[in-house]
Formats: C-alpha cells, sequence, structure tokens
C-alpha cells in the first residue's frame, strides 16, 4: 500500500486515512483524519479534543473467518468513528459507523462499535449453494454499493462481508417467487 505524505504535519499515511481538505474557492491538501480532527476541534471550540488512533482488530465471524477491522475516528460537529475491512488497501466488506456527541469518549465508542461487529458477524444472511450462494433463511441485511465493473451504473451489495451484483442477487430472489417483501434501508450509523 502506497502512503501519502500528510501536508500538514507530513506523517506517512495510508489513503483510507487522508482527506482532500480544503473550501471551494481554494485549493486543497492532502491531509491525515489528525490532521483534520484537530482544525474541526479549533474552528469548532472543543476544548481538549485528542485524536484517538486505534489498532486494527480481528473479529471471527459466523463461518470462523478472521476478519480485521480497522478504525477511523472522524469530527464534524459529532464524532464520528468509522470501522471497516481493507479489500485492495480501500475500505470494503463489512463497515460500520457510529455518531455521538463531539464531546464522547472515543474508548466507549470503540467498545460499543466491537459489539455491534461481533453481534453483526454472528448471524450469516447467505448460504454457499452449488459454485454460488442462496439466501440462508427469509432475512438478508447488508450495505448497498455500487458495481464499478457493470457498463452501466447499477447497485451491488455488501452481505456476508462479499460484494455481490444486483444481478447474482436477483437470480438468489428467484427461489421466493410469489413471496412477498419489505425493504428498510437505514442509514450506516444505525445498528441493525
Amino acid at each position: 500500500m502506497q502512503l501519502i505524505a500528510c501536508q500538514q504535519c507530513g506523517a506517512a499515511t495510508p489513503p483510507h486515512d487522508v482527506v482532500s481538505y480544503g473550501s471551494s474557492g481554494g485549493c486543497y491538501r492532502q491531509l491525515c483524519t489528525a490532521c483534520v480532527n484537530l482544525d474541526a476541534a479549533a474552528c469548532m471550540g472543543v476544548d481538549g479534543f485528542e485524536d484517538v488512533r486505534f489498532t486494527p482488530v480481528c473479529i471471527t465471524d459466523a463461518r470462523a473467518v478472521e476478519r480485521e477491522f480497522h478504525f477511523r475516528l472522524r469530527l464534524f460537529g459529532q464524532l464520528a468513528l468509522d470501522a471497516f475491512e481493507l479489500v485492495d488497501g480501500s475500505p470494503g466488506g463489512h463497515q460500520f459507523q457510529i455518531i455521538a456527541d463531539a464531546d464522547a469518549d472515543p474508548w466507549a465508542l470503540l467498545a460499543a462499535m466491537i459489539e455491534r461487529i461481533r453481534r453483526t458477524l454472528a448471524v450469516t444472511h447467505l448460504s454457499p449453494e452449488g459454485r454460488g450462494l442462496s439466501i440462508s433463511g427469509s432475512t438478508v441485511r447488508g450495505r448497498i454499493t455500487s458495481d464499478s465493473s457493470a457498463s452501466q451504473p447499477l447497485p451491488a451489495l455488501v452481505i456476508d462481508g462479499h460484494e455481490v451484483s444486483w444481478e447474482a442477487f436477483g437470480r438468489m430472489l428467484m427461489s421466493f417467487e410469489g413471496w412477498q417483501f419489505k425493504l428498510d434501508i437505514v442509514d450506516r450509523s444505525e445498528a441493525p
């Protein structure tokens, strides 16, 4: 993974922890999340803000697959803690977010995040079937993303940490032909 030098503090930073920071009329700089957070804290008047860097954590899913989660703390009026797996050096697979007040305890957020990840990974929604996957029960939870391999913009889904094309998911749904369904779409910061 190629690191990017923060244009404020000079720290060698992975691309997933770099923000293109500036204003619409000015120039943009590539800053690490820590520098952006400290600037945001100064602008917001948040005294004593401490930017915390969390070590990645490995958590085993229901299929006994160990998954490594990275964390990013961001201050933007509120405090957001993101947790994500890396796929080819970028956030992918399972992704989670918790949003709290700007003065929230980052360590308490981390504890809540790890509990949310464990609860989510304890359940599987897809089962191997032949050469593909099928829906395990009658409920599927995942994340909506985009299918960059499609010739036209199409959604893709990340279910159980695996990217599933819209077409493949449609084939999985065919086993439920004639059934009814309910589709709930919730913000990624809300617990499933």
